[in-house]
């Protein structure tokens, strides 16, 4: 289930740099008990003005995708994203 989640957030993009979320290394962790789905994720900035957007996409496109689950997307600090946490297609993506 985690992998399909996942896959499904590679759907998410960030708007500002048209990456998806999985890729810049903003998704922590995933967790599943049931039907419920926990995502930890960061910001790669905490004034970022578009994370209640990221937030809101991310948990609307899980639960359009899975039927009758209940998504809780937690915003963490800790660990500090760095851009060592984007993936190497993130990286092709970025031009770095």
């Amino acid at each position: 289930m985690e992998d399909k989640i996942y896959e499904l957030l590679k759907t998410v993009i960030d708007p500002e740099v048209d990456v998806n979320v999985v890729d810049l290394g903003l998704i922590y962790d995933i967790k599943v008990d049931g039907n419920d789905i926990v995502v930890v994720m960061t910001l790669s900035t905490p004034g970022c003005p578009l994370g209640d957007t990221i937030m809101e996409n991310i948990s609307e496109v899980i639960v359009s995708n899975i039927p009758d689950v209940k998504v809780d997307v937690q915003l963490v600090w800790e660990p500090t994203w760095t851009p060592e946490l984007i993936s190497p297609e993130g990286k092709i993506a970025l031009g770095m």
